[in-house]
């Protein structure tokens, strides 16, 4: 069959090149640093994944992005009692030292940056001495010169007040894509050793984010307010929802099925605080298996 050629040219050099330039002297002009994939200081731990990003763009302390870490993630759809354990649990990471990755997404994400964000702010008007504490680490979707949401931009000048980082995988000027979303999870998942999932329905795009954190060998716990009661109920119509998607042919049958009791029928834990978290990193695989049968 003979086939036409297409007359759309995909690559330009030339545009791209003024593209390329332009970015360059916006993170020049705003101090926004680039570290590549083989720079020294790129995170290990983010180069060890499958897909590891070829370049970071990073405004605020990149020196974050290779100290202790955990990830928090969970539905934007969050119960009271998702939003306490979400700032709670952050919280109690930072004064402990330890920087807390997430998205800047509204609900789960959100909550967890306040939380690391609040400790700061906390100590400082305490008098505190600040220095060892742990920040939080904002993965945007987005271009390092844009935030979304925009309802989060208050959030994330807060983020870099208190010491934390913006980072992103797409120079300035560079439209969002809704992929981009899907590619952001695997960047939380693979800056930390473990992932801590705070409320997630079936289809959630946190559990995606657990997905690629047990692809990549690290670990995936669950905070117990996504069992809670409410919880519960965000997730029983979110569900409904997905099963009329579903008959009319707009989602897929993987994404209703993977949901939290997925995971916790392969082993994953159920943690109740930052404290227990740190309990269960120190525990055998499969510790705690027989009490997780309890929330069924």
């Amino acid at each position: 069959m003979e086939r036409k050629l297409q007359k759309k040219v995909i690559w330009n050099g030339k545009k791209n090149l003024e593209f390329a330039r332009k970015a360059f002297q916006f993170c020049k002009a705003y101090g926004i640093k680039c570290l590549l994939h083989e720079d020294r200081d790129y995170p290990e731990l983010l180069r060890q994944i499958s897909d590891p990003p070829y370049m970071l763009f990073c405004r605020g302390d990149e020196r974050l992005l290779t100290g202790p870490s955990v990830s928090v993630v969970g539905t934007r759809r969050l119960s009271p009692e998702g939003k306490k354990a979400a700032r709670e649990f952050s919280y109690a990471a930072v004064t402990d030292g330890c920087n807390v990755v997430s998205g800047l997404a509204n609900g789960a994400d959100g909550y967890a940056h306040q939380g690391a964000v609040d400790a700061f702010f906390d100590y400082q008007e305490k008098g505190l001495d600040t220095a060892g504490l742990g920040k939080t680490v904002a993965v945007l979707p987005s271009s390092i010169d844009e935030v979304i949401p925009y309802s989060h931009k208050r959030l994330a000048a807060q983020i870099l007040q208190s010491g934390g980082l913006l980072v992103s995988e797409y120079e300035p000027g560079r439209d969002m894509e809704k992929w981009h979303y899907v590619a952001r999870n695997r960047i939380i998942a693979g800056l930390s050793p473990a992932t801590v999932v705070v409320e997630a329905p079936a289809g959630s795009g946190s559990l995606i984010t657990a997905d690629f954190a047990l692809e990549n060998g690290r670990d995936v716990m669950f905070h117990k307010a996504t069992f809670g009661e409410l919880a519960k109920k965000i997730a029983d119509a979110s569900n409904a929802e997905l099963e009329r998607q579903h008959a009319d042919g707009k989602v897929s049958r993987y994404k209703i099925e993977n949901r939290p009791e997925k995971f916790l029928e392969a082993g994953a834990p159920v943690i109740s605080d930052y404290k227990d978290y740190l309990k269960c990193l120190a525990e055998a695989p499969g510790a705690r298996l027989p009490l997780q049968g309890q929330l069924f």
